[in-house]
């Protein structure tokens, strides 16, 4: 097997006249042996030979198994790794890297300092302390950091940094993830009074998320061009995204495109909107905000200025204010500021889409074709998110399991017949019931197997 062990203070042929070994240059300065020749190895040096012997056994065996982890590969700190190795190849659109670099920031405040090879199962689990006592943090966020320092420690182990990934030890448990409400839709009653209170010019976006099941960056970023008119379709091509109070265009969530029907409502409404309201020509950066790169497109969607809405300030001085004129939030409290509202994410924007959702599943539609109109990547994700939603969701399977039993919602509820007992007497139950009168039972209950008859 390759590699050897070098003797850095003696020569390696031996004196012709003396027949010892000569001393080097090196004679008495630093670790004497050096083992070298493994392909892909850094040289290491040792003090003593038994020391130098193991090493070079261990990296052979490993190496040739493809398992060798050189240890002075995992001397850098945690940090150093996630600046230098890890960050540089996350991948991600520019929102998604902002969520991560606020993740890293805990990490490098609580275990960053950590040479690579000391981050152990031990550091882990203190890590996961300190996220719920020093950092205070809500179970599904805390879950998440685990999770990104999960997948760093994962590269760590694929560039032979580290042996093994402690946060995968069974020792090792994650914060729980807050369960997540159910998705809950409007009323028809609700919707209406909220398309009555908000500002006509405003309107479509209500009716493109209730009516076609539009996310409010794609009712913002939806153009004149996406509109077939002819085939009753609306095709979901771009959203608007906001980072940093600068807009741009992006593909819709998931980088995936779509088409979804035009009903005649919207219909009506968006060719009712359209004469009204022009669209408007608007340029903005692609991809990022900061992107050299820009797109111009006629959106149907502007501020009275021309420019593409701020989601911002879209959501204080419109949404809320038709939500509180609707009923659907309380008015600022006496005193507040005036764009001060309640805070509900029951009541964000996304809540059209919820509704949406449960008109399509109410009036019979299957989970696939819904999954498609709202762009999810499978359709488990909207069985997960609306199958409560489906008619009689439930009700079907608990009637079979009456009709198993021969129940009918109009049949006699079965008769419960309980034991009598007699004054100083002991009632044994079943099965061990005796006659009437030896232990005071009722004759009937006594037969009685079990006690429902």
């Amino acid at each position: 097997m390759p590699g050897y062990i070098e003797d850095r203070w003696l020569t390696k042929k031996k004196d012709p006249t003396t027949g010892k070994r000569r001393r080097t240059a090196r004679y008495g300065k630093g670790s004497r042996y050096r083992v070298g020749g493994i392909p892909g190895v850094s040289d290491c040096v040792f003090d003593n030979l038994a020391d130098a012997k193991a090493w070079l056994s261990s990296a052979q065996t490993d190496t040739s198994r493809g398992t060798f982890v050189d240890p002075r590969d995992g001397l850098i700190t945690l940090s150093e790794y996630i600046t230098d190795h890890w960050l540089p190849g996350k991948g991600g659109g520019e929102k998604t890297k902002r969520n991560v670099g606020h993740e890293l920031r805990h990490i490098h405040d609580l275990i960053g300092q950590l040479p690579l090879l000391s981050v152990d199962s031990a550091a882990v689990r203190k890590f996961i302390v300190q996220l719920d006592e020093v950092a205070c943090l809500a179970g599904t966020y805390a879950h998440s950091i685990c999770s990104t320092l999960r997948a760093i420690l994962d590269v760590a182990v694929e560039d032979k940094r580290i042996g093994s990934n402690p946060a995968r030890s069974k020792t090792v448990k994650f914060p729980s993830k807050v369960i997540k409400e159910q998705r809950e839709a409007w009323l028809p009653a609700v919707l209406r009074r909220v398309l009555e209170a908000i500002s006509r010019r405003q309107r479509i976006a209500v009716v493109l998320g209730s009516g076609a099941g539009l996310r409010q960056g794609e009712a913002f970023g939806l153009s004149e061009a996406d509109l077939d008119f002819e085939r009753n379709l609306i095709h979901v091509r771009r959203q608007v995204q906001m980072i940093n109070n600068r807009l741009f265009f992006k593909l819709p969530k998931g980088e995936k495109t779509r088409t979804t029907p035009m009903t005649p409502f919207v219909k009506a409404e968006l060719l009712d909107y359209l004469a009204k309201f022009p669209p408007v020509k608007v340029e903005l950066p692609w991809g990022k905000s900061t992107a050299p790169e820009t797109q111009s497109h006629r959106l149907i969607m502007t501020t009275v200025h021309g420019r593409a809405n701020n989601f911002n300030t879209w959501n204080v001085r419109t949404w809320k204010p038709a939500l509180v004129a609707a009923g659907v939030i309380p008015p600022a409290p006496p005193g507040a500021p005036r764009w001060e509202f309640t805070k509900s994410r029951r009541h964000g924007f996304h809540v059209t889409r919820h509704t949406y959702a449960s008109a399509v599943l109410q009036g019979g539609e299957d989970i696939v074709t819904l999954s498609h109109w709202l762009g999810h990547d499978s359709p488990t994700i909207t069985f997960d998110h609306y199958a409560h939603f489906i008619p009689q969701s439930g009700q079907r399977g608990a009637a079979a399991v009456d009709r198993m039993f021969g129940y009918t919602p109009s049949a006699a509820p079965p008769r419960l017949i309980l034991p009598k007992f007699s004054p100083g007497h002991f009632w044994k139950p079943y099965p061990y019931y005796k006659p009437a009168g030896q232990d005071g039972c009722n004759t009937r209950a006594a037969q009685a197997s079990p006690l429902m008859a």
